[in-house]
């Protein structure tokens, strides 16, 4: 009988050839570990920069897909599409292309960015940041989701215009460490100012839109929030944190004084919670630093009437969770004794979580999510009115009262929004 011992070797070696064939071809397409370094600074960079957030609709929408409305006092922007895909995406865009849209505002075809793109921000970042970015965005799936991104009405949708507000109000440069300061307070300095563009919501804007400089961090009103002072203000902002509260906040959207609810518990959720400790007390370590106004208004009397109507609704509604001293529950009922945020120049937020409610984040390290329930039902105007000029003047603390027309202007807004 012949052996057929040859054409068995034949065969295996043929197959062994096709299989050291097909890993040659699969380990010539991976990235090397250089390439996965420059994708995981991108990776990380995009979430510092909150980036999802704005560009993805989170109910029924693909991730960096573009669709959400972004509201301005002028009317409101929809974020485009910037998944990789070539047609309706940034997948046709070169490295340069998108390094001058994202730091100097400045489409491929030329035209002009609006500032709710922060870019204002974004041109503290290098070009070597800004290209590991794009290369962590061309690893997402391509989505094919073609945006309308201008609904702005006549004439704030003449891109032109921007030419002049960018003369106005945009720097183009590089972050610049400040050799007066620590390389961790110049790293936080980088991370609120660059990347992390809190300016964007915390600053106070002129009639233009830009940001009032001289106001910088100091709290500013946007879509039916007012974001909070975030300097070391000892009665508006965080004089009274101590850097664990700021770092516990950023990493879990709740501490002994507060939790995150709105625009920021999202920050918490896609951002802040994912970033590494040392960046978060960097951040910590700048903001503690930045000072506030520190002023000192005259407090509303205990005997005032409507103190002494806001004390009792606050006793019968309140206190059940927030307790009689306004203390709360740390990690758990915000302490509004202690919260800077009652004592706002704006009390947007305070009016707003009492007529509507609200629900806080939930992140890994505190997944309880405690919520507050609405009350606009329950009390009327002058009855919020009165209850939200307690709670900003009460256990020592001082704040302008609010009145039942604010009260109703908040009312009649809240009801026009969905979100």
């Amino acid at each position: 009988m012949r052996k057929r011992t040859p054409s068995i070797v034949l065969g295996a070696t043929a197959v062994l050839v096709t299989l050291l064939v097909a890993i040659k071809s699969v380990v010539a397409t991976m990235p090397d570990s250089q390439e996965f370094d420059q994708i995981e600074r991108g990776r990380y960079l995009v979430t510092a920069g909150d980036c999802i957030t704005c560009h993805t609709v989170f109910d029924g929408g693909k991730s960096f897909a573009g669709g959400r409305a972004i509201e301005t006092p002028f009317g409101n922007i929809v974020s485009p599409n910037i998944t990789p895909d070539r047609d309706t995406g940034i997948g046709a865009w070169t490295d340069d292309e998108f390094d001058n849209a994202v730091r100097r505002g400045i489409r491929p075809n030329g035209a002009r960015l609006y500032p709710a793109m922060p870019f204002t921000a974004y041109t503290l970042m290098s070009r070597e940041d800004v290209v590991a970015m794009r290369a962590y965005l061309k690893t997402l799936p391509p989505v094919h989701n073609e945006v309308v991104t201008n609904l702005l009405p006549f004439p704030f949708n003449i891109r032109a215009s921007m030419r002049v507000w960018n003369a106005l109000y945009f720097t183009d440069g590089e972050f610049r460490p400040d050799a007066q300061k620590s390389a961790e307070w110049n790293r936080g300095a980088f991370l609120v100012q660059g990347p992390g563009h809190c300016a964007a919501c915390h600053t106070p804007k002129s009639f233009l839109g830009g940001d009032r400089t001289s106001e910088n961090l100091r709290g500013s009103y946007l879509q039916g929030w007012f974001a909070p002072d975030i300097t070391n203000d000892a009665r508006t902002g965080l004089g009274h944190w101590s850097a664990s509260d700021v770092a516990t906040y950023l990493k879990t959207g709740h501490n002994r004084v507060t939790a995150a609810t709105g625009p920021m518990a999202e920050v918490v959720t896609y951002s802040t919670s994912q970033m590494t400790d040392g960046d978060l007390a960097a951040i910590t370590t700048y903001l503690k630093s930045v000072p506030g106004q520190q002023d000192n208004p005259t407090a509303v009397a205990a005997s005032d009437p409507v103190m002494v109507a806001g004390q009792a609704i606050y006793r019968d509604q309140c206190s059940a969770c927030h307790s009689l001293d306004g203390r709360g529950v740390p990690q758990l009922f915000p302490s509004l004794a202690d919260s800077s945020l009652a004592r706002s120049s704006d009390p947007a937020t305070l009016i707003r979580m009492i007529l509507r409610g609200g629900l806080s984040v939930a992140t890994a390290a505190e997944p309880t999510a405690p919520g507050m329930p609405s009350f606009s039902w329950q009390l009327d105007d002058v009855q919020v009115a009165a209850v939200v000029t307690y709670i900003r003047n009460a256990w020592g603390s001082a704040a302008a009262p609010v009145s039942a027309q604010d009260v109703s202007a908040a009312r009649s807004d809240l009801r026009g929004r969905t979100d």
